[in-house]
């Protein structure tokens, strides 16, 4: 029996989907690595209860800390992106969060970069409260440990390879770490939309919605490039044909999150079709997406057979999908943000 509801939705189902692939279905990932790095701040004395968390925001990670403050005894504020829903709005509500909804700006790469800045503007009027910090303090890997002990214990090590989003870099750059101390060898490829800052794809023609879940416009410390081996940018089209084709093949119901782990997870067993099992990740379930990838009438058309094309540059990015040796090479990113001193006031 689960403890609390965090606790039921920080713990994934590992499914098996055939020919070799699984999934890592999340209803709210995020609740992992967020209900672990408050119960370790905490248990430090780093925050205390009934302070405020803060913290920037395009959807499932405010939902998860406001889910984890109400059950710790936290308040919760959150600058939320455009794209969180009325469910998400509905539910930060209930959870007693506050959170201020930051109109779009005129391109969606500067929305993180405003974002933190009014994270930056509210803490100096609020001393008191706590910056998360999700894009940068690697307190969110912790969550990820158990998920990855689950997947050595169910599927071992060998040949296998973990898929998934690169968003703030925690899920993929954490589980991979903690693969890796299970066996080196473990693979990680990392998917990111065209016009992502990580990975140095900013010059690319911008997809205009996916970078608000698995991209980036400002620099992510939680990134640890040396973790991938390889890394897959790919378009809108793509992913939304990956979430279609997941759900009329296998029944599972995944964002754009999860259609984009099941192309690359199809291509890896394409190329290496007796290789060892491909584990991807689907961060939460298609209900926010349904207008967008799940129109009606296209639930009979044929899987359109996408597949990327190989670079060795990052000059030679093309849509709707491009793949990259990436070979666990560090990689720096730079932002315009200021430096940010964070002092404990816990005590």
């Amino acid at each position: 029996m689960y403890r609390s509801f965090s606790e039921k939705l920080a713990d994934p189902d590992l499914i098996d989907l055939g020919e070799g692939i699984y999934v890592l279905r999340f209803e709210v990932m995020k609740v992992a690595s967020v209900r672990a790095a408050v119960r370790d701040l905490l248990d430090r004395g780093v925050i205390r209860p009934g302070q405020t968390l803060v913290d920037s925001s395009s959807g499932i990670y405010g939902h998860a800390l406001a889910l984890v403050c109400r059950e710790f005894g936290l308040k919760c504020h959150i600058f939320a992106s455009i794209s969180v829903d009325a469910g998400i709005r509905t539910q930060l509500t209930y959870l007693g969060a506050t959170f201020q909804q930051v109109p779009s700006s005129a391109s969606l790469k500067h929305d993180q970069e405003i974002r933190v800045r009014l994270v930056h503007k509210y803490l100096r009027a609020n001393p008191d409260a706590y910056w998360m910090q999700q894009y940068h303090d690697d307190v969110h890997y912790i969550g990820y440990r158990g998920v990855a002990q689950t997947v050595v214990e169910e599927l071992g090590t060998d040949g296998l390879t973990l898929v998934g989003g690169v968003g703030t870099g925690a899920s993929t750059s954490g589980m991979g770490r903690y693969l890796r101390e299970a066996s080196p060898d473990v693979r990680v490829a990392g998917i990111q939309p065209f016009g992502s800052r990580s990975f140095g794809a900013e010059s690319a023609p911008m997809d205009s919605f996916i970078i608000a879940g698995i991209g980036s416009g400002i620099r992510f410390a939680n990134i640890d490039y040396r973790v991938y081996d390889a890394v897959h940018w790919l378009d809108f089209d793509v992913a939304a044909a990956g979430c279609r084709n997941l759900l009329a093949t296998t029944g599972v119901f995944a964002g754009l999150s999860g259609g984009a782990g099941w192309q690359v997870a199809r291509h890896v067993r394409e190329t290496e079709p007796d290789g060892g099992p491909i584990v991807f990740l689907a961060a939460d379930p298609g209900h926010r997406y349904v207008d967008l990838v799940y129109p009606v009438e296209a639930a009979d058309e044929p899987d359109p057979g996408y597949r990327p094309r190989e670079i060795s540059s990052l000059d030679d990015l093309t849509g709707p999908w491009s793949t990259m040796d990436w070979a666990r090479r560090p990689f720096q990113v730079q932002d315009d943000l200021p430096e940010w001193r964070q002092v404990p006031r816990a005590a």
